[in-house]
């Protein structure tokens, strides 16, 4: 991915919902346990967290004790030949038809592209380079000193609020001239609200917001 260029265009992309068709953790952890089945024996273990989520809404913390539970403990080596697995599925199916186009008339106005995800960087960097990015902020995972995965969360969990902080340092960082940025949930309006023109994809009529969005329909 290219060095920052201050005072470039910047484009912002959301990956789940935004780029792609529907969220890509769960596939992606569910796709390793099917290749991993004796690791299905451990799910029960979730229910604790789950419990817990109902009580303090940790989106963070719930994300790490799933990965955790899931695949905790999976060699770095087996986790990155699934992750080239996932990606090429994702670039072969999992996008919306009008993703690449987009990002292409980006591209060629000279716009910066900026990928931002609440998913992890078990993929998401990959994704992000296959797709032409130049830069790409995403959740950290833990890794343990043996060169396993640990699967707690590594930083802060990159939505809502979140998200936007990292935006407002790569914008202070980089000065951009103008910021477009696409989101499709909830979750994406607190760093839409930076933006110069901000798209919602395919978001539902029942998201009311007082930011003027312009709304798209994505196949």
């Amino acid at each position: 991915m290219s060095a920052p260029a201050h005072g470039a265009r910047l484009a912002v992309f959301d990956l789940d919902g935004t780029l792609t068709r529907h969220d890509t953790l769960l596939p992606y952890v569910l796709g390793y346990l099917r290749r991993h089945p004796w690791r299905l024996l451990r799910l029960p273990w979730i229910v604790v967290p789950a419990l817990r989520f109902l009580f303090d809404f940790d989106r963070g913390a719930f994300k790490g004790s799933f990965i955790r539970v899931a695949i905790g403990g999976a060699e770095r080596s087996s986790l990155q030949d699934w992750s080239e697995r996932f990606v090429r599925r994702v670039l072969q199916t999992g996008l919306h038809a009008e993703a690449r186009p987009t990002l292409e008339r980006h591209r060629r106005t000279g716009d910066r592209l900026l990928l931002m995800s609440a998913s992890t960087d078990l993929y998401v960097p990959q994704l992000g380079a296959a797709l032409g990015f130049d830069e790409c902020v995403c959740t950290q995972v833990l890794w343990r000193d043996d060169g396993r995965l640990d699967g707690r969360l590594a930083s802060a969990n990159c939505r809502g609020d979140e998200k936007r902080r990292r935006l407002a340092t790569v914008i202070q960082r980089d000065a951009p001239t103008f910021v477009s940025a696409y989101g499709n949930s909830r979750g994406d309006l607190a760093h839409l609200q930076l933006a110069q023109a901000a798209y919602l994809v395919n978001g539902g009529p029942f998201l009311r917001t007082p930011l003027a969005l312009q709304r798209l329909r994505w196949h």
